[in-house]
């Protein structure tokens, strides 16, 4: 068998040594070519390592074993890896020729129109660059793996990568949260749903403080936004948080860890294959952490995009 080995920042070959123990495999450092160099990626790193790999992964199509090694790791949480021992137990059942590799879907962002990468400003004002993305480019699909959102959610994500990367695995989101809250406007969003054959449907338009489209049922290292998401249904789970007092939404966000915002008021819940996002300037999207693109965008799911290795315990997401 033949192996190849994507680290993530932070990882080095010496993570790998658990997994070599079997002296037939043949084992490559880094993301292959092509198909046929390789029959298996094991991918060390978080969920923003993840997502920017997922277009060459879809595009190669071979079984995908997660080591989780960030910041946040919560794709590797909805498969039910908690750490490197779920993964070996993984990869020897793998490697044993047991049938542990399960189809799953990914969430897809494709932006609208060029809004162009213009430098985004915070809650004070205060420009930020981008790098140049060539994924903002219109028409562009940009996969995701976990949770893509628009507004205070991609906020707290731009300053949460600010902090050190130590700092970031260690409740760096929940750090990031407190201030943006008392910072952040809700701003006008229009979120419409479904399109391929009936066309569509307005399901939220209003002032938002976020809007999130949940493929797995966390972000920000454990925070349950989307506690129904699975991820090979075909569908994207959708929470949209309306203006809501800034008080209020600070005592709101702890039981987002817990699952239990979906009874307040000011909180929608719904889910759909399709989704169109309009604002009215373009604000940034965020996906698995990382800076995506600006809106408008459609937000859509490709069913059994890509192959995983679970977990042996895992029969269901």
């Amino acid at each position: 068998m033949r192996a190849a080995a994507v680290l993530g920042l932070g990882c080095s070959p010496k993570n790998l040594r658990a997994f070599q123990t079997d002296q037939t495999i043949d084992w490559r450092i880094g993301m292959p070519a092509a198909a046929d160099q390789v029959d298996i990626v094991l991918l060390f790193g978080g969920d923003g390592t993840i997502h920017r790999h997922l277009s060459q992964l879809v595009k190669l199509g071979l079984p995908v074993l997660v080591v989780p090694a960030g910041s946040g790791n919560d794709f590797a949480r909805a498969l039910g890896t908690r750490g490197v021992r779920d993964s070996l137990a993984a990869w020897r059942r793998f490697c044993a020729g047991q049938a542990n590799v399960r189809a799953i879907d990914l969430g897809v962002i494709t932006p609208l129109e060029n809004a162009g990468d213009a430098p985004s400003t915070d809650a004070q004002g205060r420009s930020e660059a981008h790098e140049p993305a060539r994924n903002s480019v219109p028409g562009t699909r940009n996969y995701f793996c976990s949770v893509a959102g628009v507004g205070l959610d991609s906020e707290v994500a731009r300053r949460a990568n600010q902090l050190p990367r130590w700092l970031r695995g260690h409740g760096g989101y929940a750090l990031t949260l407190a201030p943006a809250i008392f910072r952040f406007a809700a701003v006008s969003m229009k979120i419409l749903a479904s399109g391929r054959t009936a066309g569509w449907t307005v399901r939220s338009d209003q002032p938002t403080i976020l809007a999130a489209f949940a493929n797995t049922s966390t972000y920000g290292g454990g925070m349950k936004i989307a506690p129904h998401a699975q991820m090979d249904d075909g569908q994207l789970d959708v929470c949209v948080i309306g203006g809501v007092d800034p008080v209020k939404l600070a005592y709101m966000f702890p039981t987002v860890y817990f699952g239990r915002h979906l009874s307040i008021r000011e909180v929608e819940y719904f889910q759909a294959e399709l989704l169109r996002v309009e604002t009215e300037t373009p604000l940034d999207v965020y996906a698995d952490g990382e800076y995506v693109c600006k809106t408008p965008i459609e937000v859509g799911v490709e069913r059994g995009a890509l192959q995983i290795i679970v977990h042996p315990s895992q029969t269901g997401f």
